[in-house]
């Protein structure tokens, strides 16, 4: 066998074996990402089932404060027919943002933040947005490792031959950024 043909199948051997490793880390990179969206989405729907209980104690304290408590269901309410993790994201931001509203609201209710159900309520939905904010922050690490590799050369190239997509970051909304307000 000449020497030129050993030397090109080596090259054709090292360029397969570069595709195939780069490809194969992008596959780990994005799945990585599904998994940690997986998570945020676990914590999401921990939350999503603690409001009914948590409406219906603030509820019976707080009977003229109608249009708070209608916020957060209607809040929840998208948030459970959001269909993309995208939709998921504005939801979740519209979500906390009603319960920071509620939060205040119980301020106002000395007899209420003495219930010994409404305490236990509001330590599980701390404790629960406490491991959104990991979640969120490990899901947006995921997708910058993601990207990175996606978006730098030599891997764009494949990763652009393979179809590879670009994923989105959780961002908080500018509404988010505000802090709640409640008149009364």
């Amino acid at each position: 066998m000449p020497t030129w043909l050993i030397v090109i199948l080596v090259l054709v051997f090292l360029l397969i074996s570069f595709v195939a490793k780069t490809y194969n880390s992008l596959i780990k990179l994005r799945n990585k990402v599904k998994d940690q969206w997986a998570q945020v989405d676990v914590q999401l729907k921990r939350r999503f089932d603690l409001i009914p209980n948590l409406v219906e104690t603030v509820k019976g304290y707080a009977k003229h404060e109608s249009d708070t408590l209608t916020a957060v269901i209607e809040a929840r309410n998208k948030f459970k027919t959001a269909d993309t993790p995208e939709a998921e994201m504005e939801a979740s931001g519209e979500l906390t943002k009603a319960l920071g509203r509620l939060m205040v609201l119980t301020e106002s209710y000395p007899e209420l933040k003495a219930n010994e159900n409404f305490l236990s309520l509001q330590a599980d939905l701390k404790e629960c947005e406490e491991k959104i904010a990991y979640s969120r922050q490990f899901y947006n690490d995921s997708v910058l490792s993601y990207m990175n590799k996606l978006q730098m050369f030599p891997s764009n190239i494949i990763g652009s031959m393979f179809g590879f997509k670009e994923m989105k970051y959780f961002e908080v909304t500018e509404s988010e950024k505000e802090a709640p307000k409640v008149s009364f």
